[in-house]
């Protein structure tokens, strides 16, 4: 089960940090057609898109941290930070999802390796 948990997050690390560098750098360039902007939308934007990629990195970067403190021994601590990090993406789609359903599809690529990785995460704590 801890395979499992780990490669979703893995997945769920490399979207989020794909994420980070969209909003974060390609903004006003390659993220318009990801995102569906207009160039004054991202232009207008551009600050506020900057920072939210940044809040991806740092779940990115938790839940990162989780799958290698796991695999060096110390499984406890590893799947507590992979499941903050995946727990708080899975929230952030969530949000997505409710505020902004013409966002559906991007909420639920964003959102669908996080919640497996959280199942797992719970189906492996109560099952041990």
């Amino acid at each position: 089960m801890f395979i499992a948990i780990a490669a979703f997050a893995a997945v769920s690390v490399l979207l989020h940090v794909y994420i980070w560098y969209l909003e974060s750098f390609a903004w006003t360039g390659a993220a318009r057609g990801v995102f569906g902007t207009s160039a004054e939308e991202a232009v207008a934007t551009r600050e506020l898109a900057y920072n939210q990629g940044f809040y991806n990195l740092f779940l990115a970067i938790i839940a990162g941290v989780g799958i290698i403190v796991a695999v060096a021994g110390d499984r406890e601590i590893g799947v507590t930070l992979i499941f903050a990090g995946t727990a708080a993406m899975l929230g952030a789609a969530t949000v997505l999802l409710v505020s902004s359903p013409d966002k559906r599809a991007s909420a639920v690529k964003q959102g669908a390796a996080p919640l497996v990785t959280v199942v797992f995460g719970v189906i492996w704590a109560f099952t041990g």
